[in-house]
């Protein structure tokens, strides 16, 4: 029954809209709006923020709409996010197949399920995918913006920024596989301090300096061990966006942060 299940979408109609139509036109009107920088090409990896859409959405956007120029080069997305529900030691993949969302289904890599599994710290179990939102509001944006890919969605639990890169060295395959981290930034200090704070993370990111707290960013863990793997593998990051939920739809005596950051092969990084 594992081979052929789907893991249902659960925030539909919660973090965006159930509607499909209706969430074609919102990403579609975020990816308009957004402002791709002309120095970056093909990434390798980005980091995206994961709350609801009216929130995050345009920065996550930020980061997607580059990818609408190569959207037949990807073929395979190595999607990373920290759980919020259920707790796990280690990793955990979803023992569904493929993931649905309002957009349709979108097929698990099997040889990259398969390949991690005899890691002693990851475990198969649908149990922490079931409700988590981290990963799942990145579908409909990947379904976007590239035409034909598979997933590797693994939930990010209790385990190191070293566990993070090593697992990220068996998935890196070649320039056709794209690492997306899904995390925000700070949580619920008044717009300002927000600001400085998120700042201050950006530029730690910026330098590949590891040592992030889990106030600074609720997916510090796959953060750190994207920063370890762009280390070894010679990548370089780029900033697209830093803003926060008082920027966006929320109040600003209590907001949370998210930024959009690239990284691309360091010789083909402009910096600007």
């Amino acid at each position: 029954m594992a081979n052929a299940s789907i893991r249902p979408p659960a925030v539909a109609g919660a973090f965006y809209p159930a509607d499909p139509r209706a969430l074609q036109i919102m990403i579609g009107d975020m990816l308009n709006a957004a402002m791709p920088l002309e120095t970056v090409h093909w990434p390798k990896a980005l980091i995206v923020p994961h709350a609801g859409y009216v929130y995050s959405g345009p920065i996550a956007a930020s980061a997607y709409a580059g990818l609408r120029s190569t959207r037949a080069f990807y073929r395979r997305v190595v999607l990373l996010g920290p759980c919020h529900r259920v707790p796990v030691q280690g990793f955990a993949l979803p023992a569904a197949q493929s993931l649905a969302t309002p957009l349709g289904e979108v097929a698990v890599d099997r040889p990259g399920w398969l390949a991690i599994q005899d890691e002693p710290d990851v475990v198969v179990d649908d149990a922490p995918h079931a409700l988590e939102h981290a990963l799942e509001v990145q579908l409909p944006f990947l379904q976007t913006v590239l035409d034909h890919f598979t997933i590797v969605p693994i939930v990010v639990g209790d385990t190191t920024p070293e566990r993070v890169a090593h697992l990220l060295d068996r998935l890196w395959g070649d320039d056709e596989t794209l690492i997306v981290i899904s995390s925000d930034l700070s949580h619920y200090l008044p717009y300002h301090q927000a600001r400085w704070r998120d700042r201050s993370t950006v530029e730690q990111i910026e330098r590949l300096q590891g040592g992030l707290a889990f106030d600074q960013a609720c997916g510090a863990l796959p953060i750190e061990g994207m920063l370890l793997a762009a280390q070894r593998h010679h990548l370089a990051p780029t900033v697209l966006d830093l803003r926060n939920s008082g920027d966006t739809a929320g109040d600003r005596n209590r907001v949370v942060g998210y930024t959009s950051i690239a990284f691309t092969p360091a010789q083909r990084h402009v910096a600007h």
